[in-house]
């Protein structure tokens, strides 16, 4: 989203105004340009050698080489028409701007002049918006809408958006296929558009996304699934992060993220941005931006490990509690402009960088600013000026991924829309950033040409989570392609290539790793379903209790429950187990957690009590009790150590 764009979020139904083009920002004292402003970036474009995976906080190519998402958005494909007139009037188009149902600017440039220019900015990478009605969307584009690229005559918006995917990677760009809106209409207001599902089924959403995977699949620089854009209170609902109901985001980008990835395409990097507002926009009454705040309790587990990036957007009038709206809507929460530079640092890490900051935990990912700008010569206010040096200054210390909004705009005498960094006329005349006259030339530079980390990223160890809430969470590959393993129960395994190492004493949450043995899966071995003590060696690990125990050299990769109760554990063989079994040592965690000294993984079942296995030990068994006032839930763990 950018300003000018319907900034209300939500207002009470009582009240329910949607302020569409409201939210102007207000002018302040002018400000000279900063000096440094005038600089292009000297930036090459590196090779790299798609498809692209993850490494902890880091997106690396095939080489294992780190690929940093220096991006900007390609809108229009989205839609521009702001949902009142008619969308063939450019007045009733978002700032002027329409973009007739496809990627903005091919009135006044040609599709190669537009690439180009994305180059000359230092970008390596574009994000590329569509809408679920787009795809569907058989009427062939406007001739004048495609004025300055005539062979696109006679092509429905989808051939268009095929022909600016093949530009962009064919100049050797990766793209990132976002769905920012269910309908063709500008975002983000309520407008129909709140949620993936709030004018569309579940299934149509994710039928469109398995679409869209295989139809670039044989383009490997198409690199990633952007799958929903700001994910909002509508006029009743609020979205969730793991209540399991149909406003579910968690829920609804696991199994939609897992779909593509077993179904469409594995090599594409999974992109799951924070819900971006909950509640009613009024003082005294609840409301936030959550971002990636609810992360750090509940975090994806994708059937392929190092697909994962977790994305947030930020822009100067929005704020932790505000939802950007001017007049009705708009509360008396700081907006991030109102923060210090040290105040907005504080509050970026806390809302979204603590994901990538913090290493060896169940949610450490990549984090990906898909969106954030400013406008650039007309925008004199001091703190909108502020705000975005001290942010783009943020992202240069993180080293952080990003992609910037918008980068195409229209002009005319050097006025418009000017969030933009390039910007075309009516007569295909070009401006840009770096014409002499934008402020913002100086911390693009910055941006661009900072340093960060490159080179080779060595492998890490994984560390995931499962979590069986309300249905299976069967993350591996090799089991689901098998038959129910434990029919009627909620199952949790492992990916493939990890092992169990913990659990929570109520609440089923479990933690997987690699560490120590990257793939303890005997080549070719199979897999066993313990329901009883039949294992249970001489060794009595939990006197008193009933014991699910692996055979010897098996260790643990999943379990099964019905309701908090223990059902079932699954075992894998294993080479990486020692001996034949037998000895190890009893973590009980019944009464508190019992983890290792600096346990790596993070809190994996918060306000449960944990047992852990150390880093260098397997699971090997699992005991509960069914005395009266237990309701069999996990006990203690036998831990051994790995070979």
């Amino acid at each position: 989203m950018v300003v000018n764009r319907s900034l209300i979020r939500l207002v009470p139904a009582a009240v329910l105004v949607l302020l569409a083009g409201s939210a102007v920002l207000p002018a302040q004292a002018a400000e000279s340009p900063r000096p440094e402003a005038a600089a292009k970036p000297a930036v090459r474009q590196a090779a790299w050698t798609p498809p692209l995976s993850t490494r902890g906080r880091y997106i690396v190519d095939a080489d294992g080489n780190r690929f940093k998402l220096k991006s900007g958005n390609w809108h229009g494909a989205s839609g521009t028409w702001t949902g009142s007139g008619s969308p063939d009037n450019a007045a009733d188009n978002h700032a002027g701007e329409k973009s007739g149902r496809m990627p903005l600017g091919l009135d006044r440039a040609s599709m190669a002049a537009i690439v180009a220019g994305f180059r000359e900015l230092g970008l390596n990478s574009v994000r590329l918006p569509f809408s679920n009605e787009m795809l569907r969307d058989t009427r062939p584009v406007a001739d004048a809408s495609v004025a300055a690229n005539p062979s696109l005559r006679g092509r429905t918006p989808l051939q268009v958006y095929d022909a600016a995917v093949e530009a962009l990677t064919g100049a050797g760009f990766a793209v990132v296929l976002n769905n920012h809106t269910n309908t063709t209409r500008w975002c983000c207001g309520v407008d129909g558009n709140e949620r993936w599902n709030a004018s569309q089924s579940d299934a149509t959403w994710e039928n469109d996304w398995l679409f869209m995977a295989r139809r670039y699949r044989a383009n490997p620089r198409v690199v990633g699934a952007d799958l929903y854009n700001e994910v909002r209170r509508s006029v009743w609902d609020d979205p969730n992060w793991g209540l399991g109901d149909r406003h579910d985001w968690f829920a609804a980008t696991q199994r939609l993220g897992d779909r593509i990835l077993q179904e469409a395409n594995p090599d594409l990097l999974i992109v799951v941005e924070g819900i971006n507002w909950t509640g009613i926009p009024v003082d005294g009454l609840p409301h936030e931006r959550p971002t990636l705040e609810p992360v750090q309790r509940l975090s994806h587990t994708l059937v392929r490990s190092g697909k994962l990036v977790y994305s947030a957007h930020f822009y100067d009038y929005t704020g932790p509690r505000h939802s950007g709206a001017t007049g009705t809507g708009e509360t008396s929460d700081n907006r991030y402009r109102d923060f210090t530079r040290a105040e907005l640092h504080d509050v970026l890490r806390r809302q979204a960088f603590y994901v990538s900051g913090e290493g060896d935990r169940h949610f450490t990912a990549p984090v990906w600013i898909s969106e954030f700008g400013v406008g650039g010569r007309d925008e004199h206010g001091e703190k909108q000026r502020a705000w975005f040096e001290n942010f783009v200054d943020f992202l240069v210390q993180t080293d952080a991924d990003f992609a910037y909004w918008p980068l195409v705009g229209w002009h005319e005498n050097r006025k418009g829309n000017g969030w933009a960094l390039l910007h075309w006329d009516a007569a295909g005349g070009r401006i840009g950033v770096f014409d002499g006259d934008d402020w913002r030339a100086g911390a693009w530079s910055r941006l661009i040409a900072a340093d960060g980390r490159s080179g080779q990223v060595a492998p890490v160890d994984r560390w995931s989570m499962l979590s069986p809430d309300h249905g299976d969470f069967v993350q591996s590959l090799r089991m689901r392609a098998l038959p129910d393993w434990d029919s009627g129960a909620r199952k949790a395994v492992c990916p493939d290539g990890q092992r169990l190492v913990g659990l929570g004493h109520t609440g089923n949450r479990g933690l997987c790793t690699d560490a120590g043995a990257r793939d303890p899966w005997a080549p070719g071995a199979g897999h066993e379903v313990v329901r009883d003590e039949r294992y249970v060696g001489t060794g009595d690990w939990a006197p008193g209790y009933t014991k699910l125990e692996c055979p010897p050299r098996h260790l643990l990769i999943g379990y099964s429950v019905r309701g908090a109760a223990v059902s079932a554990v699954l075992c894998a063989a294993s080479d990486a187990t020692a001996g034949g079994g037998g000895g190890g040592r009893t973590v009980w965690f019944d009464r508190g957690d019992n983890r290792p000294a600096a346990p790596k993984g993070g809190d994996f079942a918060q306000g449960r009590y944990k047992g852990q296995c150390a880093d260098e030990e397997y699971a090997a068994g699992v005991a509960y009790t069914g005395r009266v006032g237990s309701s069999r839930t996990p006990d203690a763990l036998l831990c051994r150590r790995l070979r």
